[in-house]
């Protein structure tokens, strides 16, 4: 009875520790919804791209790129929005506050390597660079996905070396950019975000 208590203690004490230095209210069905959407936006973006049967562009090269840049924003603002929607909703089902200093330093360690990458595309886009500009979404989202890590669960940072070994890819094979972006940002992120729901979305919600 006695090692009982002892472990339930120290068990009691590795949650507090873990929770006051690391943010784990992220949302692995997030994971899954943020898959979802850039596949669906790689689908839109190859009918663009390939409406023609022979693989020539079906319209100017500058009204495609405009349309692919507004699908890209499109999935990434559903992403933060259903990211941020669910990881309130499991915070607030664990009674854990969203800002906190872990969350700060999450922020914090991901966003340099995220605004870099930022900064990068945008320069590609204006030297009309597009064939490696998948490699460097992926890359430079790797690169923040392994900084942030250290604030949260350490399922992230392989989920990062992922996106970075596919980008690395992508930048030997730049013709097919689209086939990398959707791997990274849509299968990588449904499996990573099925394994996060089982392990511990599920775990929480049974305790």
């Amino acid at each position: 009875m006695e090692d009982k208590d002892l472990l339930a203690e120290i068990s009691s004490i590795k949650n507090i520790m873990e929770r006051s230095t690391r943010f784990i209210s992220l949302s692995g069905f997030s994971g899954v919804m943020a898959g979802i959407y850039a596949l669906i936006g790689a689908g839109l973006a190859y009918y663009l791209i390939y409406a023609d049967p022979f693989g020539a562009y079906p319209e100017d090269e500058q009204s495609l790129i405009g349309k692919l840049f507004l699908i890209a924003s499109a999935v990434l603002v559903l992403s933060i929005a259903t990211g941020i929607w669910l990881t309130f909703r499991k915070a607030a089902k664990k009674g854990q506050r969203i800002w906190s200093q872990s969350s700060k330093s999450l922020l914090i360690s991901g966003a340099l390597p995220l605004l870099t990458g930022g900064c990068f595309v945008l320069i590609l886009f204006s030297q009309k660079n597009y064939e490696v500009i998948a490699a460097g979404c992926l890359i430079f989202y790797g690169l923040a996905l392994v900084a942030a890590s250290q604030y949260t669960y350490g399922d992230v940072k392989w989920l990062g070396l992922c996106e970075i070994g596919l980008g690395l890819l992508a930048t030997l094979l730049p013709g097919f950019g689209l086939y990398f972006w959707a791997t990274g940002f849509g299968l990588l992120h449904i499996v990573y975000g099925t394994i996060m729901h089982f392990k511990y979305d599920r775990e929480s919600s049974t305790n």
